[in-house]
Parts: C-alpha cells; structure tokens; sequence
C-alpha cells in the first residue's frame, strides 16, 4: 500500500465475468456499513476512538459465484489500513453454516434488485476452502498477486476451520495440514513475518512452521507490494506453552510439588523451550546477519528505553517510586556496551512468550514471527539484541506463574485471599515455580548454542525491566487488577535483582 494516498479500485472490465458486477455497489455498502460495525472486532485497533468514514483501497471478487468471496482492505480516518474477506451471499447471511450473527455486516438492495448480506467471511469453510485455490494456481487477480515457495506442496479442496483465540490476525486451518494466516492490520512492504519465515525456511532444522505461499498487493505505480496473507505448515500440538506452563503452575502451587523441590514438571519443557528459542536465534542470525551494537546505538537504546519509562510514568503514578533504580539499570545498558561488553544485534522474534510456543510431540515449534504489533514496520525490523526475546520469556514465566496463583485463590494478585496465610503460602510456591522455569530457560538457551544470558546481567535486567514497564502501562488501562503483576517485577529490578534468579 503507499503511504501517499489510497489506491483506487479495480475498475470492472468488459470481458469480466457477472460476478465484478458486484464490486462496485458492495464497496459502496461496506463504506457505510464499516464504520459502524468495523471498531467491535478484536483485531480493530483504533478502540476508543469513534469511526466516521472508510476509504476503499482494494477490493476484488477472488471466489466468484453464490456465494462470493471479495478481498479488500480499506483505510480508517486515522490511517490505518485493514483488511476483511468479505462474503456476499443472496438472502440472510444464517444460510452459510458456522458464520456467527456477529460476523454479519448488513444486507442491501443491488442495482438488479437483488438482495445481498455481506459478512466477514473466515468462518465460512466452503468459500475459505475455495479461496485456496489461489495459493495452489499462483495467478494473479486484478491487484493482488498470489506466490508459493518453489516445491512447495499445497493440497486444493481441504475443509477449513477458523482457529480461536488470537487477536490481531485470525488464523484458518486445512484440514491437519496448513494454516492462513489472515493480516488484518496491513502495513507497505513485505510482512515482518514473511521475511522471518523465508529466512528460517532457507535454514536447516529450525523449530518453526514452514512457509508454503503468501498473498500480496501487485505494487503497481511506485506503491510497495504488502503482505495480505501467509499460508504454511500446520503445526499439531498437544498446546502452546501458556496454557501448559499455567496448568502446570497451578498443580505446583496447590501442593503437588513442593515449593523448594528440585526441577518441578514444567523445568524440562522450560529447558527445551530455551534450546528452541536458541536454535531459531542462530538461523535468523546466520540467514540475515548480525553485528555489534555500537555505542551511537547503545544510547539511542537507552534513550528508548528512558523515553518509554517517562511515557509510563503519566500514566501510572504507581511506577514512580521505581523510577530512579529503573534508570540506573538503563544507563547500565549503555555503560556495559560502551565498557566493551559487545552486544549482537540481529532480526528475533520480537514478541515471544509462552503463547508463541507450541509443544509437539518433537519438541517446541515457535510461532507468530510478527513481532510486537502496534510498533511500527520499521521498528519491528530492525536488528536488536537477542537478550530481548529472552527477556519477555522471563516475564511470561512469571505472569504464568501469577494467572495460576490468582486462579487458584479465587482473586487478583495483591487482593485479601493473597495477604492472608494461605495466600503467602501459595505466593511463595509461585514465585519459587517462576524462578525454576526462568533458570532451565536460560539453562536451555545456552546449552543449544545461545550466549548464556546470566553473564551478562544488567543488560538482561535493562530488557526485563523496560517489559516490565509496558505491562505495567497495558494492565494500567486495561486490567487494573492486575497491576500488581507486574509492579512486583519493577520493584525487584529496580532493585537490581538478578532477572533470572
């Protein structure tokens, strides 16, 4: 898409089939349907903010018939661009089995006196399936351009399922054996993730899930192509890391495993997670390089780091009496770097956490190589320290290690069942399940190859802590419950304990 205003429609053609007829009215309908319908959806990012009008930027008919499927992406009053599948279905919406009544965007009359309902159609199997077609024939339509991996297989006909659960993208499976991932927030240029899944691709023995094709805008007249889909191997598993770690967690806190005990069951699944994340560093690094951070750099880090601290601060009051022991483990980052500690940059993951992982029965897989999304393309791209994958990791251990504590007692962290007698009881054993996990981690990493995150501690307590500080801002508007999460974290860095035990 280019940023220098929207791209216009696909005009419809003489020798086009009935079906484009459709293109123009149902653009039209949906640019006065969307702002009403278009800020409920999980993956809308401009929450809070009211919507008055859409830009139609691309729409194409890609599955034409009854139903139809169009892809199009339109852009918001504020800039953003977002993309929908869209299905036009003759009559009531309720005639395509599994759409749910939320997935409706309206109905209106045609030129031809036809009655339409449009909805979102990626709970519709019979169109999802269709629509792989044009992965498997690779022919462009219109504006869009459809590519696979040389070699790569994709089987046509496969029935799909939506998959649940996340939030900015919506992912559909085929049958066992692929994934769409949908993007729903669309950005110019190649995906982040893309480009991940390309390199790993080229790499040997990587824990990730193969890239098989992608579709994309043409990039006609200047305008960068942009990455609207990514279709690739489907990865069974008995779960993803959060939902076993937290499971396990609780067994631990309730009593199964004593709080000081050795290596509790999740240690081991921990350990290889830490192996997985190593394995995936190295490919990235070796397929799209990696140098030293300079000391130029090592400041505007900082500075990053301190600017995004200052922003939290006005936020929540609460970080306050942090806010000098956070700076001092900051400048600590700049210092070490400048005092010839050398610091590799290169592309990482850029959003991990125990959510990212899936345990199959070979080991670990890492998914969603988008990174962070509501940081910029360019940041997301950037090299940056390995430390800071690992880092959220150590996080996500401790927030795993809380949800199943505050499962468990029936409250938030720091409500009255966690200050009484059992509360402290069960804390304890919380925070000692954390500290294991956060130790085979790093214990992992370094035995796959990665450089052993605790010799270098006050980088690694920089990067945890300025985590710290995001979760501290997303719990302060949105789950001010929950605050005390991650205010225990500041507390213990800004204190300079060590991240990892």
């Amino acid at each position: 898409m280019s940023g220098t205003g929207p791209r216009t429609v696909t005009p419809r053609r003489p020798d086009r089939p009935r079906d484009q007829d459709l293109t123009a009215p149902v653009v039209d309908e949906l640019c006065r349907l969307l702002p009403a319908w278009l800020p409920a959806r999980r993956w809308y990012a401009g929450k809070g903010h009211g919507l008055h009008e859409v830009r139609p930027l691309l729409a194409e008919v890609v599955v034409p018939g009854t139903p139809a499927l169009l892809q199009t992406v339109f852009r918001t009053d504020d800039g953003a661009c977002y993309q929908l599948l869209v299905g036009a279905v003759p009559g009531p919406a309720d005639t395509r089995p599994g759409v749910p009544a939320d997935a409706v965007i309206g109905s209106f009359r045609t030129p031809d006196g036809r009655t339409l309902t449009l909805y979102e159609a990626s709970f519709d199997s019979e169109l999802l399936s269709a629509f792989l077609q044009r992965f498997v024939e690779a022919r462009p339509c219109g504006a869009l351009e459809y590519h696979h991996v040389p070699g790569a297989v994709i089987p046509a006909g496969l029935p799909a399922r939506p998959l649940t659960g996340e939030q900015s993208n919506t992912s559909v499976a085929f049958g066992d054996r692929m994934m769409l991932k949908v993007l729903r927030r669309i950005m110019p240029g190649a995906g982040t993730e893309l480009e991940t899944l390309a390199a790993l691709g080229r790499a040997d023995d990587v824990p990730s899930a193969a890239l098989l094709a992608w579709a994309q805008t043409a990039g006609r007249q200047g305008a960068q192509p942009a990455t609207l889909c990514i279709l690739q191997e489907f990865v069974p598993s008995r779960g993803d890391g959060w939902s076993i770690a937290t499971a396990q967690a609780k067994t631990c806190i309730r009593g199964a495993c004593p709080s000081l005990a050795p290596p509790d069951g999740f240690s081991g699944d921990a350990f290889a997670l830490g192996q997985a994340t190593a394995q995936v560093h190295r490919a990235l690094a070796q397929q799209l390089g990696s140098r030293p951070l300079s000391g130029p750099e090592a400041l505007e880090l900082t500075d990053a780091l301190m600017a995004r601290l200052d922003d939290a601060l006005a936020e929540v009051p609460d970080l306050t009496p942090y806010a000098r022991g956070l700076h001092r483990a900051y400048r600590s980052l700049r210092d070490a770097v400048r005092h010839g500690n050398p610091l590799p940059i290169q592309r990482i993951h850029g959003d991990l956490h125990l959510g990212q992982a899936l345990r199959t029965p070979d080991g670990w897989v890492l998914i969603d190589f988008e990174g962070e999304p509501g940081h910029p393309v360019e940041e997301r791209r950037r090299p940056q320290p390995a430390l800071r994958d690992v880092a959220a990791m150590l996080r996500s251990f401790d927030y795993a290690a809380h949800h199943a504590l505050g499962d468990l007692l029936g409250t938030p962290p720091g409500g009255p069942a966690a200050r009484g007698p059992r509360g402290t009881r069960l804390t304890r054993r919380a925070a000692a399940w954390a500290l294991r996990g956060r130790r085979a981690f790093c214990a992992g990493y370094t035995a796959a190859g990665g450089q052993d995150p605790r010799t270098s501690p006050a980088l690694l307590r920089a990067f945890e802590a300025d985590k710290a500080v995001y979760e501290a801002l997303y719990e302060a508007r949105n789950r001010p419950q929950w605050l005390p999460i991650p205010l225990a974290a500041v507390r213990r860095l800004a204190h300079g304990s060590h991240p990892a035990g």
